[in-house]
């Protein structure tokens, strides 16, 4: 008959038994090649010879390196050697419980004269038969000891049939519920008060169900939704025995789980007869309970004892513990975990009214799940750093609250008295403070003082659309850099712009851009209906609005009574903070006016548009380089073309040197008014337009599946209701869409651009109408620049139409642009993402970081 080994999926395997005992044959009957680590192979790497035992000592350092690494990373890991010494044993059980798995001992205790046998007939097993005699004793010895030693499972084997049978099944541990995706109702600290808990129910949908007394034992869960307790249902109010009857009804009806908190471990000692200080509430369960009939009480005992230190849900998404969880502890079973699921964290210290301090490990929580616990009353939840508190002091005279997970809603009640003083006075009516309101949602506070580990070095960023994205620690500090110096206040900074790929060199005479590139471009990746952009000569934009202060406070943590910020694609902002908040209250006026905030059921956007003129920002550049270079051509070739007239007139043959000099100082008059097209005098914000062409992000949502026809009819919208008030601030975006696949379309496209860029325009984006697309080869570039011809004299030199200046440009590779361009596109796409599911801001500057930095990679500026 087939025996069952079971195995904790999260564990360390230790095999035992004497040389051959056939050890690393069962391991690679039931173990993958990955997962064992053998003392022999170890030997050899370190000597080249496996039986060198002189190499023993480097060989097990070797062992317990690549075992403690893959246990860092929760992987199962078996260790084959004989491990039948307890010295050997406590080294590998120290590390498991320093990763916080369970140890697991399978030993192979068959009979020494079939050991015997077998190593004999192993021409590298030379050794005399007294070893094999200490190996058995050494093991005889250890089997009574083996749990002592800490192992939480032994298994022992006997008889080579029985090892030959064996059938190893990997088990979750109890912790593991990643199957399990919601929705969710978490619910904060109870404490007793069984009528507010029925409120809550109630308010989340919950229809009771009552025993023949009268009594809720149970609850029917709306819409397959699933109640999760974290933890302190006892203690301190009025009905513990009414809380737990109902909540154990729920457990075992399957309507909720539930994590224990540290009254309950309190409470199931004092039930089971040790001895514990009956203080915070506990006389009073204890009394209580004692009203209730010996059953009951008897099912209390074995509920608190069936209950687990944390859940892990929603595929590793979701956390829930009582006094919370950290990142390395999640889905890990030992007694650490269980005391910080327990209890937190203290830092040693006792308060002035001799409490504990306690550490706050969420301001230095990075995980990727969300965690909910309680423990510490709050008066209003808030999210720090994808955590949050629900314990909101019911039993002090707070409320009872729950976070609706995913939504990431708060559904409060009030408590219906102050059940108990608290020790530290908790702000609550009735106690002499002030009141404090139902909270609607929870406000965020992210840590006063970023983490620089958070960006610098080298990082791999995993994003949905383009895999992993790694930035280079050089890069990495060049942006932390210009972020630290030069950025807006980094609660604003949510989103930088990816640069934008240039369109395929044309081979048409006198162009080095042109439309049917593009249009071929994106025909090629079967992409038929694109968007014609105008594209602004001005500087790139992003811009946060608020509706209001208090959504600015709450949702941002915004400083001051700012409602939002407006910042170029490197992050600075564009104007002091004044001038900053009348643009913003402009802008949150058009949204209102024209109604966005409602239809996006948000109180903040995320704009993407083109801020002008160019000169507004790039007034310095513009009189350094680019007006330097027009003044001095003006003033030298016309002498130049006088010099050389004066000579031609003299009988000199210098005709093509003049005329060459006459067609550079056309060219310069033509780059002088290429550049001053996109420049006007300025003061503050008059004379500054904003052009919008994309809504980036509200309130649980980004918008890169919308078509572009829907950002931009939202931004005419935008515009016309600014012009209905009487200004002119925000400008429109001209466009026409193009089937890729027309002839007489793409065509008309061709004439669109020209016309644009014969009266001055820089020139246009293509860009897919159906916005963010993916074929089997990847990600589809969002967009192909087609620049004017007289534009690029403005980028190439006033002279780069010659031809034999065309040709060299022609030249040009345009791969690490586009790369580039396609790997800053998904790392904004994934921070925008983050942004909608609300997560942490350092998740968000992962993204932001990482754009700034591969800016900092060598592509050709002039692309």
């Amino acid at each position: 008959m087939t025996r069952e080994l079971t195995v904790p999926a999260s564990s360390l395997v230790v095999l035992v038994g004497t040389t051959g005992s056939g050890k690393s044959t069962f391991a690679r009957a039931n173990f993958r090649s990955t997962e064992v680590i053998s003392s022999d192979w170890c030997r050899g790497i370190v000597s080249d010879d496996e039986n060198d035992q002189s190499a023993t000592k480097d060989a097990f350092e070797v062992l317990e390196f690549i075992v403690g690494k893959r246990l860092a990373a929760n992987r199962l890991t078996v260790v084959d050697a004989t491990n039948v010494q307890q010295s050997a044993r406590r080294s590998l059980v120290a590390l498991a419980r320093a990763h916080d798995v369970l140890p697991v001992a399978i030993v192979l205790d068959l009979p020494e004269a079939l050991c015997a046998e077998r190593n004999r007939a192993r021409p590298d097993r030379d050794f005399g038969p007294h070893v094999l005699r200490r190996q058995r004793a050494e093991l005889k010895r250890s089997l009574k000891g083996l749990a002592r030693e800490g192992f939480r499972t032994v298994h022992v084997l006997r008889d080579p049939a029985e090892v030959d049978d064996v059938t190893v099944t990997r088990t979750r541990l109890h912790t593991d519920r990643r199957d399990e995706t919601g929705p969710f109702d978490v619910v904060g600290d109870v404490h007793g008060c069984r009528e507010e808990l029925v409120d809550l129910l109630g308010r989340l949908g919950y229809d009771l169900v009552l025993d023949a007394e009268g009594r809720a034992v149970d609850a029917v869960a709306p819409a397959g939704r699933r109640a999760v307790f974290v933890g302190d249902l006892v203690d301190r109010g009025p009905d513990t025995p009414g809380v737990l009857r109902l909540v154990m009804g729920m457990v075992a009806s399957g309507t909720a789980l539930c994590v224990p908190g540290n009254h309950e471990d309190k409470l199931l000692r004092a039930l089971r007869g040790r001895d514990v200080q009956v203080t915070h509430g506990l006389a009073e369960s204890l009394e209580q309970l004692a009203r209730e009939p010996e059953e009951f009480r008897a099912q209390v005992v074995a509920f608190l004892d069936s209950l687990v230190s944390h859940y892990v849900l929603d595929g590793g998404n979701l956390a829930v513990a009582h006094a919370g969880v950290l990142e390395r502890y999640q889905g890990r079973a030992s007694g650490r975990v269980r005391d910080f699921c327990l209890y937190g964290q203290t830092t040693g210290e006792t308060d002035e009214f001799g409490l504990p301090v306690r550490y706050p490990w969420a301001e230095d929580y990075r995980g990727r799940a969300t965690v909910v616990y309680g423990h510490t009353p709050v008066p209003a939840p808030e999210w720090v750093n994808g955590t949050i508190c629900v314990d909101t002091g019911c039993v002090f005279g707070g409320h009872l609250t729950a976070l609706r997970y995913p939504e990431r809603e708060l559904v409060s009640v009030p408590a219906r008295a102050v059940h108990h003083e608290p020790a530290r006075p908790f702000p609550v009516a009735g106690t002499g403070a002030v009141a404090v309101a139902e909270p609607e949602a929870a406000t965020r506070r992210d840590p006063d003082v970023l983490d620089i580990t958070d960006v610098l070095g080298r990082r791999v960023v995993e994003t949905a659309d383009h895999g992993r994205i790694s930035v280079r620690e050089e890069n990495a500090a060049a942006a932390l850099e210009v972020v630290s110096r030069f950025a807006i206040d980094p609660r604003w900074l949510l989103h930088l712009p990816p640069t934008t790929a240039p369109v395929a060199t044309s081979s048409r005479e006198g162009f080095l851009e042109h439309p049917d590139e593009a249009f071929a471009a994106f025909a090629a990746e079967g992409v038929r209906a694109v968007v014609c952009e105008e594209k602004h000569m001005g500087s790139r934009a992003l811009a946060l609005v608020c509706r209001d202060e208090r959504v600015a406070a709450q949702r941002f943590g915004a400083p001051g009574g700012a409602r939002g910020g407006v910042w170029t694609r490197t992050g600075r902002s564009f104007f002091d903070p004044a001038t900053t908040a009348v643009l913003v209250d402009e802008l949150r006026a058009a949204l209102e006016g024209a109604g966005v905030f409602d239809e996006l059921g948000s109180g903040w956007v995320l704009l993407d548009g083109e801020l002008l003129p160019w000169s507004a920002k790039a007034g310095p550049l513009l009189r350094e380089q680019y007006a330097s270079v027009g003044a001095a051509g003006r003033s030298a070739l016309p002498f130049a073309t006088g010099v050389l007239e004066q000579a031609a007139g003299r009988g000199l043959d210098v005709g093509g040197l003049l005329a060459r000099t006459a067609a550079r100082a056309g060219d310069v008059a033509a780059f002088t008014d290429a550049y001053r097209r996109y420049c006007w005098p300025t003061d503050g914000l008059d004379g500054v337009q904003l052009a919008p062409f994309a809504v980036l992000a509200a309130e649980g949502a980004s918008f890169a599946d919308r078509p572009h026809d829907w950002h931009l009819d939202l931004a005419d919208r935008l515009v016309g209701t600014a012009r209905a008030a009487g200004s002119d601030r925000l400008r429109p975006t001209r466009r026409v869409v193009v089937d890729t696949a027309d002839a007489t379309s793409t065509a008309a496209g061709v004439a669109w651009w020209e016309e644009l860029t014969g009266a001055g325009g820089e020139g246009m984006v293509v860009k897919p109408l159906a916005n963010r697309v993916r074929t089997r080869r990847g990600l589809v570039q969002p967009a192909l620049k087609v620049r004017g011809r007289e534009y690029l004299r403005i980028v190439y030199g006033p002279s780069y139409t010659e031809p034999a200046n065309l040709e060299r440009l022609r030249q040009r590779t345009l791969g690490r642009k586009r790369s580039l361009a396609l790997r800053e596109y998904a790392l904004g796409l994934e921070g925008l993402e983050r942004v909608a599911r609300a997560e942490p801001l350092h998740r968000v500057h992962e993204c932001v970081f990482a754009v700034l930095a591969l800016e900092s990679e060598p592509v050709d500026p002039r692309l």
